[in-house]
């Protein structure tokens, strides 16, 4: 799987509406009985997407700490809208900022090609403490980089 970087980003709070672009390979395992990929496949392109969207698989700057800290994910709702069958071809899973809270973030998603949109989903992710076992501030560094992929507010 390959990200695409955005490129130049707007400063932070511009809301440029930016998509991070992440490529999914369609697997063979992927497939359920009738050769389309098994919806619970498809939230794992959801999740690959998302790890690579919030760099949590990005080592630390020198004496820094990651972008993010501790997340999860509250709530999911995804809408099939067609069938993805094997191909050799990636299907681009793209990733927007649709809301900021203070303690929360909500993602919007396509998997989709130049032909179709298989799969439109939203996310809403809670900052987590570990040590409380509670809902957790957002930071300015994380809001900062959410904002940069939001869309402008209509």
């Amino acid at each position: 799987m390959v990200e695409i970087a955005a490129e130049a980003p707007p400063e932070p709070g511009e809301g440029s509406g930016e998509r991070h672009v992440h490529l999914a390979q369609v697997r063979f395992a992927d497939l359920d009985p009738l050769n389309h990929v098994n919806n619970v496949r498809m939230l794992t392109y959801l999740e690959d997407a998302r790890i690579a969207f919030l760099k949590w698989d990005s080592e630390p700057a020198e004496g820094g700490r990651p972008l993010f800290g501790p997340l999860v994910v509250a709530r999911q709702e995804v809408d099939y809208l067609r069938p993805l069958l094997l191909r050799r071809d990636p299907v681009r899973v793209e990733t927007r900022v649709t809301e900021v809270r203070n303690a929360s973030f909500r993602l919007a998603y396509e998997i989709l090609d130049d032909e179709a949109v298989y799969l439109r989903a939203e996310t809403v992710i809670v900052g987590y403490d570990l040590d409380r076992q509670a809902a957790r501030r957002l930071d300015a560094g994380e809001r900062a980089y959410l904002l940069r992929y939001r869309g402008p507010v209509a």
